[in-house]
């Protein structure tokens, strides 16, 4: 289902920070049946894997992104070492207007890998952009569309700002992460899952 192929080829931006954009990086082939088997996800916010339902499809697309080739790329492209890292990953599926402020992920994320699944992408908002700083939206070394087969990853270094111009609708991502160690991954499932019951308890 990948296109390892095209992620080995992808050049790296090391400016401001470690970035690779890569369309088409879901075989052709492979994108209907993840369409079709993908959460559903009503509500916006970002909710573990494990606390979801899908299909077939998605399961072995899931099972393939774990997998240590797509890991051991990926490390050498941003020139880090990820062996024995652990990894979580979240879906989304909607997006609301106060998502995509200017932020930093979490120090405890060593490298973030967003997988868009969402059409040719027309809308001017949602768009990922990746910063030169933390105080202007437009002073973007790239702005990314989400859409359908696009991975686009980055090394989580202290400047790797982002983010995006509103957005209010249906906006799939897949977002995998790998992380410092296994506490990080029980804390993330942990406070995702409370965030997503709160969620539903709130309709």
């Amino acid at each position: 289902m990948l296109n390892l192929a095209a992620l080995e080829q992808a050049s790296v931006h090391l400016n401001p920070f470690p970035f690779i954009a890569v369309p088409n990086f879901i075989a052709g082939n492979a994108l209907e049946a993840i369409e079709k088997d993908y959460p559903a996800v009503s509500k916006p916010g970002s909710f573990p894997l494990e606390t979801l339902r899908f299909g077939p499809g998605f399961a072995s697309f899931m099972a393939e992104l774990r997998q240590p080739a797509f890991r051991d790329i990926m490390g050498k492209k941003l020139g880090i070492d990820l062996a024995g890292r652990p990894a979580t990953v979240t879906v989304r599926g909607r997006a609301r207007e106060r998502d995509g402020q200017i932020h930093l992920d979490s120090r405890t994320k060593l490298v973030t890998v967003l997988i868009y699944m969402n059409g040719k992408w027309e809308a001017d908002g949602g768009r990922l952009r990746l910063l030169n700083s933390p105080s202007n939206l437009d002073d973007m070394v790239m702005e990314v569309p989400p859409a359908r087969g696009t991975l686009l990853a980055f090394l989580n270094t202290r400047n790797a700002w982002h983010g995006h111009k509103p957005f209010d609708g249906e906006r799939r991502v897949i977002q995998l992460n790998w992380v410092r160690d296994n506490w990080v991954v029980w804390r993330e499932k942990t406070r995702h899952s409370l965030s997503a019951f709160v969620k539903k308890l709130n309709g």
